[in-house]
């Protein structure tokens, strides 16, 4: 059994993947949040395959706001190397504010359209 705190987050999550998909043209970018890094992927769903990713620790940073704006210009950069420029974004049940928000908001900076 679960803790009821993962649960809800799972809830969360499968609720919001029900409703968010990408494909080769527009993949979804899919954020996950530990204690130690902020990693983000680029995933063409319609494959099953994962275009692009990057973290915080590629970017040579740390898991916070700073960091999390740093990792977004990052992706934003290898996703204008791909020719990609719209992307869905999936915030995979994490509140859009903070870290989350920050990195979204660097990658729409650097030329990605949500």
């Amino acid at each position: 059994m679960l803790p009821k705190k993962l649960q809800d987050r799972l809830r969360r999550k499968n609720r919001i993947r029900s409703k968010v998909s990408g494909t080769a043209e527009c993949p979804r970018m899919s954020v996950y949040r530990s204690m130690t890094r902020i990693t983000v992927q680029l995933i063409d769903d319609t494959s099953g395959k994962t275009v692009l990713q990057a973290s915080t620790k590629e970017a040579k940073a740390k898991p916070n706001s700073d960091g999390a704006k740093k990792l977004g210009e990052l992706i934003a950069k290898k996703a204008r190397t791909k020719k990609i420029s719209e992307i869905v974004f999936d915030r995979n049940a994490y509140a859009y504010h903070g870290r989350v928000k920050a990195l979204a908001d660097a990658a729409r900076d650097g030329g990605l359209k949500f």
